[in-house]
């Protein structure tokens, strides 16, 4: 069991940034691809970036690609995703989550775990 927790999102202005966490607990952390997804009301989650178990790969949304840098500190049991350059679009809740496989996936219902979500608005 893996138990997730987001954190640092918040109200920005358009062009602002913004830097989510994801600190994991339980089982080992560094045997899981984590994800970040977001979903606005009404629609499905969307993909937003993945990192592989050990960090040296990194996958990215067109809609996000040179704007937000996914990383991980396994030491800390920490998942970051650093967004640049924020846009109106950009206005979700971010989710982070855990899948077992080494890459992971950008289909949402591949992943095992789950955090409650982080709300970021980005305001033009």
């Amino acid at each position: 069991q893996v138990q997730l927790v987001e954190s640092g999102g918040g109200l920005v202005q358009a062009g602002d940034s913004l830097r989510l966490s994801c600190t994991a607990s339980g089982r080992i952390y560094n045997g899981y691809a984590v994800g970040w997804f977001r979903r606005v009301p009404g629609e499905e989650r969307e993909f937003v970036a993945r990192i592989s178990r050990t960090g040296v790969r990194t996958y990215y949304a067109d809609s996000v690609k040179g704007r937000f840098t996914i990383s991980r500190d396994n030491a800390k049991n920490m998942s970051y995703l650093q967004m640049n350059n924020l846009k109106p679009e950009d206005t979700a809740v971010y989710y982070c989550a855990a899948d077992r496989r080494h890459y992971g996936s950008k289909i949402a219902d591949e992943y095992e775990y789950w955090g409650q979500g982080t709300q970021v608005t980005v305001s033009s």
